[in-house]
């Protein structure tokens, strides 16, 4: 399926941080558009032109929704659950999410630094805990929440099997899931499969392995628009999301459309 210049447009304005992006409610016939919020850390986040070729996820994400859900890209790097609480950068999420929007969280990269106290969480206490913000906030204005398991790094055992790297965090989150009845997209699980299938020396092209970086956390435009695919699928399997929300998940995304905008001084 090809996407006119305008649908193009306007998910690339999308994809952008909420300072650039929700320029306003309103849409044509005063109607307002639903909002997918994304809380998170660099594997999701908005990139700039210094980062090329890194890529967030959340930066895809657009391309494989339906105009008439926009996307509001809150991640930031290097943020836990924790620390994007700490910060107050949910506060700003939850006075401008609207009855109907969704709030799609995934942490859990940061959280698992152990040496850094604003930082880190325990995952079956503080985890858990901060997690229940996201999930109590976003009901309490009439929006849904929806938690993602973080995304695999690369890592791969001496027999070229992919190894999980992100500890209990995963499970923990499957239970704070289960528990409070929150839609789970398990992103930890399909994307360590996907990376299996691909294989170690595959999977380089999907992470920011450049001439001068070797970075098996990060992704670069083909790995950003793999692992939205991932989180679109699983917004379909969960229901969060209808077929009339999303494009064809097969269709064909240009890495062209994937943009560094430089950053606000």
């Amino acid at each position: 399926m090809s996407l006119s210049r305008r649908q193009v447009a306007s998910a690339a304005v999308a994809s952008l941080p909420l300072a650039f992006a929700a320029t306003g409610a309103a849409h044509a016939g005063g109607r307002r558009h639903r909002t997918l919020h994304l809380a998170g850390d660099s594997t999701a986040a908005q990139k700039y032109a210094d980062a090329a070729p890194e890529t967030g996820w959340g930066t895809a994400l657009p391309f494989l929704l339906h105009r008439r859900l926009d996307v509001a890209n809150h991640a930031v790097n290097g943020r836990s659950s924790k620390s994007f609480v700490d910060e107050g950068r949910l506060e700003p999420i939850l006075s401008s999410i609207r009855p109907g929007d969704l709030l799609l969280v995934q942490f859990a990269h940061n959280d698992e630094k152990t040496t850094d106290p604003s930082r880190y969480t325990e995952p079956w206490t503080t985890y858990q805990e901060y997690l229940r913000m996201y999930v109590d906030g976003a009901r309490a204005r009439g929006a849904r929440p929806v938690l993602a398991t973080a995304v695999e790094r690369r890592r791969f055992d001496a027999d070229g099997r992919a190894v999980p790297s992100h500890g209990e965090y995963p499970a923990a989150m499957r239970e704070l899931a289960r528990r409070e009845r929150v839609a789970l997209l398990d992103v930890q699980a399909l994307s360590l499969a996907l990376w299996q299938e691909l294989g170690a020396e595959e999977t380089k092209k999907y992470f920011n392995w450049t001439a001068s970086e070797q970075d098996n956390t990060h992704f670069n435009p083909p790995g950003a628009i793999a692992v939205a695919r991932l989180v679109a699928r699983e917004l379909l399997r969960t229901r969060v999301l209808a077929p009339r929300d999303v494009r064809r998940l097969d269709a064909e995304i240009p890495e062209e459309w994937i943009t560094w905008p430089r950053a606000v001084a």
